[in-house]
């Protein structure tokens, strides 16, 4: 993989990958209902790819209905269903803890299932990235570190303990909960998810390990696209990055895995599986 184009790894894959992000957008509600696309040329630009691969990706769109062409307004998203909100009651709480590598799609898959089932959503990013930024600067550190020891050692324990606290406080109040986070760490920890799977059934809540896999090239663009200052180090250093990590990891215990790779059936499409998979375990 170090040798391939960073961006798009195949022209014929490059259409559906950008095709599969906008997708994705508008079923997490990034992208709302009559918002309009920014031009062709600025899309090209955005994706680093070509006019005609984003030509070809919003034919896509178009087909399947979720982007519509207006004379004046260009392309604009047709998602009409946004404004309907569901809320899915089980029997009891339900827990799913859903990780994966950056740029794999773990968020966008929680924002999906939040619409889809009025869940809470409880990111990580979200919960503690200002108090976490705020730390490492006291401690000397770019807000934007997080390889050092420092970090390692004393902010990231305490991000995930914010995380799981804010889920245990949802489920103690009989709500149900989607927790997002790398859990890269945690989740290769048998007894640490042990722990977790003990501690929701005492709350009479089931837990659900998901892990979001996505190929390389495609988990790059994901990266590239969202620019954060906290995955330049990975970008600039792609294929370092890469060594380092096991693209073929699984959690060790019971688990689901959503394939989020340009290739892979579209994450609503398995968020919908998922849910239905709950459902009938409810």
């Amino acid at each position: 993989m170090s040798g391939e184009s960073p961006r798009v790894a195949r022209a014929e894959a490059g259409y559906q990958q950008v095709a599969r992000n906008i997708r994705n957008q508008i079923a997490a509600g990034l992208l709302r209902d009559g918002q309009a696309l920014p031009s062709t040329r600025a899309l090209g630009k955005e994706w680093g790819v070509s006019v005609f691969t984003i030509n070809k990706a919003m034919e896509l769109l178009i087909e399947e209905g979720l982007v519509i062409s207006k004379e004046r307004s260009g392309r604009v998203v047709n998602a009409p269903d946004q404004v309907y909100r569901t809320e899915m009651r089980t029997v009891a709480p339900h827990v799913f803890l859903i990780g994966g590598y950056a740029g794999s799609g773990k968020t966008e898959l929680g924002r999906i299932l939040a619409r889809a089932t009025g869940w809470p959503m409880l990111d990580k990013d979200t919960l503690t990235r200002p108090v976490v930024e705020a730390a490492l600067e006291l401690l000397g550190l770019s807000p934007n570190d997080r390889e050092s020891e420092d970090y390692l050692s004393k902010v990231r324990p305490r991000e995930y303990e914010a995380l799981i606290n804010a889920m245990t406080e949802n489920v103690q109040c009989g709500s149900s909960a989607i927790v997002t986070a790398p859990f890269i760490k945690e989740f290769k920890d048998t007894a640490w998810l042990n722990r977790m799977a003990a501690s929701c059934a005492d709350m009479n809540a089931a837990m659900t390990v998901v892990w979001v896999y996505c190929d390389p090239a495609t988990m790059h663009s994901y990266i590239r696209h969202r620019g954060a200052a906290r995955d330049a180090s990975k970008i600039e250093n792609w294929a370092d990055y890469l060594d380092v990590i096991d693209i073929d990891f699984r959690p060790p215990v019971s688990h689901k895995v959503i394939d989020n790779s340009a290739s892979g059936v579209p994450l609503q499409a398995q968020a919908r599986d998922l849910i239905a998979q709950v459902t009938d375990q409810s």
